[in-house]
């Protein structure tokens, strides 16, 4: 989860001791801006209930999956990319509007893809809404927050992204619970009749009471599982019909709700100044700035910002490099080396994957869902938690103590899964090992909710020197995306391999991770964007 674009030339209209006009209004403004990042989390997570049954229905291999499943990451790469461009070109209203139109468009698309192709194609152009999301509300938010508060409205972006990650489990686990429980007619063939008539050979055999006639296709499994029988492959329940679709397809389609009210909402909250500013709007601008600011320091602000923008140059990947000593700027690989150890620890397996995972060690696909609906409400919490924190503990604590923690529980799941008892080819959690597993995941999104996931997000919006920020968060925007890409791609196989491989390379990454903050990460809490210059070991430039 990245950003680059315009936040990186992006300054708060502010000084630095300015409480502004309206500190409600720049929260309305905020939150309308970090909708983006609901839809965001909505449209990454959503597969994660319809995944299992994307298989079953288009009959494809764990490595097309993967590929089914990461291909919003290659839209997403390329919304990042140009989304910045376009904002200083249209303006940032603008360009929110557009992700707005493309969430609608890749909701009804997947919704109603015919293949898994047309599905992989509108999931890439969900995947360009999000790039866009991902620029752009941190970039809003950026222009118009107050620096005393500037941690906490930028934190909105990852707390709106995780609402849109519960959302879209919520959403996912009630259309499969409005699936109507099937009940097996023993004249019927396939799949569930064979599991009903082993059943009852295995109940004449063992002298017990057999599921009957009439049973729900679950309990006939549960049946055979508990008895040690083998179930045929099943029909998840996303793929059974819930009036004229499946339930899958419902789950892609609900999507289009919040498209369309972010999309009248952008309506409501006014451009950047910044940019009316600098297409030379200063009228529009000032009205802007007079329900921001009041009417204190008006005119100030606007010289401010005009000389801002002279002073800019079009950001070049050579002014990356250090003048005389030859080399990238330092700053630049701890910003890229973070956004790729948020992605690398594994995050996204469990929005992504959590159904299919705990489903992969034994629990019932009704426990799955419950399980990651759970996780997703866990993860809203401390993600509210982590907002309150970030500018009083700061950010590298924060950083130090969630790598801390996600190594611990890593590990502790990555020893649970290579435990697991194997029954008929499926490793099965047994004991004390699944309710150990449960728990270590949960502290895990605890222990990356309140540190890597919005601390990133705050970290890459002010690290970097403004005389070249916008390249430098087009790279680390780039490390993010493609880690996330590797780890999303990657997992089904290394899932089929050993899930216990899985867990102790993310467990390796997240001491990895620790020993990175401790070493190169320095603190910005409470810091200019002008001072970062400083920090990052930069020589002032000469007005």
């Amino acid at each position: 989860m990245s950003e680059g674009g315009p936040a990186l030339n992006a300054e708060s209209i502010f000084d630095e001791d300015d409480e502004g006009g309206s500190t409600s209004g720049v929260i309305r403004i905020a939150s309308v801006a970090a909708l983006g990042g609901l839809l965001f989390g909505y449209d990454s997570a959503v597969i994660n209930g319809a995944v299992d049954a994307v298989q079953v229905r288009f009959g494809i291999a764990a490595g097309t999956l993967g590929f089914a499943v990461a291909s919003a990451l290659l839209g997403a790469a390329a919304g990042a990319m140009t989304a910045g461009r376009l904002a200083d070109r249209w303006g940032r209203i603008r360009v929110m509007q557009v992700a707005a139109v493309l969430f609608l468009i890749s909701a009804l698309g997947t919704g109603f893809s015919p293949d898994v192709w047309v599905l992989v194609l509108f999931r890439i152009v969900g995947g360009v809404a999000i790039g866009v999301a991902s620029v752009i509300a941190p970039a809003y938010i950026a222009e118009t927050s107050p620096a005393r508060i500037r941690g906490r409205l930028g934190s909105l972006q990852q707390l709106a992204i995780v609402l849109g990650i519960f959302l879209s489990l919520l959403v996912d686990y009630l259309f499969v619970a409005l699936v109507p429980q099937r009940t097996i007619d023993a004249s019927e063939a396939g799949t569930d009749a064979d599991n009903l008539a082993a059943a009852t050979r295995l109940a004449t055999e063992k002298g017990i009471p057999g599921p009957g006639l009439g049973a729900t296709a679950e309990h006939v499994r549960t049946f055979l599982a508990e008895h040690g029988g083998k179930a045929a492959a099943y029909q998840p329940h996303a793929v059974l019909q819930l009036g004229p679709l499946e339930a899958w397809q419902w789950m892609f389609l609900a999507m289009a709700v919040p498209a369309l009210v972010y999309g009248l909402l952008t309506f409501t909250i006014p451009e950047s100044p910044r940019f009316l500013i600098s297409q030379h709007r200063i009228p529009e601008a000032r009205k802007v700035l007079e329900k921001l600011l009041g009417e204190k320091n008006l005119e100030v602000t606007i010289d401010r910002i005009r000389h801002s923008l002279k002073s800019e140059t079009k950001p070049k990947w050579s002014d990356l490099r250090r003048p005389g000593k030859g080399g990238v700027y330092p700053v630049v690989w701890i910003g890229l080396a973070l956004s790729v150890f948020q992605q690398a620890v594994g995050i996204n397996v469990i929005f992504y994957y959590s159904n299919i995972l705990w489903q992969a060690v034994g629990f019932k696909e009704s426990q799955s869902f419950q399980i990651s609906v759970f996780t997703s409400i866990v993860n809203v919490l401390v993600t509210i938690v982590a907002i309150s924190l970030v500018d009083r503990i700061g950010r590298r604590p924060l950083l130090l103590i969630g790598s801390s923690g996600m190594f611990v529980s890593l590990g502790t799941m990555a020893v649970c899964f290579a435990l697991a008892k194997v029954v008929d080819d499926k490793p099965v959690l047994e004991g004390a090992t699944g309710p150990i597993a449960l728990v270590a995941a949960n502290l895990f999104v605890i222990f990356f909710g309140v540190s890597w996931g919005p601390v990133v997000w705050v970290l890459l919006g002010e690290m970097f020197p403004n005389r070249f920020r916008a390249a430098a968060l087009s790279v680390a925007a780039a490390g993010q995306w493609a880690a996330n890409w590797a780890i999303t791609v990657s997992f089904p196989p290394l899932k089929d391999i050993s899930l216990g491989l899985a867990y102790g390379i993310y467990t390796a990454f997240a001491f990895a991770s620790f020993w990175f903050v401790y070493k190169f990460v320095y603190e910005t809490k409470g810091k200019t964007l002008e001072e970062m210059d400083e920090l990052a070991g930069l020589a002032p430039v000469d007005e």
